[in-house]
């Protein structure tokens, strides 16, 4: 059953609650206790496994993290290209979810939220304090930060 399908019948928490079950993908070798989470340092690869019969990865916001599968291995490239948390999903090739994954890209850091009046403001912070954008960021903080990271993205692809 296709997971589309799957949450019109089961609904999506139903579908969320088994994943950890499914959940194959595994950090190389740091972190490998740890498979619900992929942590990745800005500007950065890691390598990890990938489920069996995987032919799509599928990134959820790509300014946060770009993957790669590396062919007939098993093994994918996760690069963190600005701080921030996304998730990842492998498909088969009839698009049955094989797995999903949550990927922060960052350090163990600790979070800094600026309130001023209605707007806000996140950083990671640890020692320095970074910005990063959480959906209840101000309109116009989230809009600046994301220009940043597009400018950086271009820096950093070599245009």
């Amino acid at each position: 059953m296709r997971f589309d399908a799957a949450v019109r019948v089961f609904g999506k928490a139903a579908i969320l609650a088994g994943l950890p079950a499914l959940l194959m993908l595994t950090p190389c070798p740091a972190t490998a206790g740890s498979r619900d989470l992929v942590v990745v340092t800005v500007d950065r690869a890691r390598i990890a496994r990938i489920p069996e019969k995987t032919q799509t990865l599928v990134i959820g916001q790509p300014g946060i993290a770009d993957v790669t599968m590396l062919k007939n291995s098993g093994m994918g490239v996760i690069t963190g290209k600005s701080f921030g948390e996304t998730n990842l999903i492998a498909l088969d090739g009839e698009g049955n979810m094989l797995g999903e994954w949550i990927i922060r890209v960052g350090a163990d850091r600790a979070d800094l939220l600026v309130q001023n009046g209605l707007n806000r403001e996140s950083y990671i912070c640890a020692p320095d304090c970074l910005p990063t954008v959480e959906l209840s960021d101000s309109k116009t903080i989230a809009t600046d930060r994301a220009a940043a990271v597009t400018a950086h993205m271009g820096f950093s692809a070599g245009k």
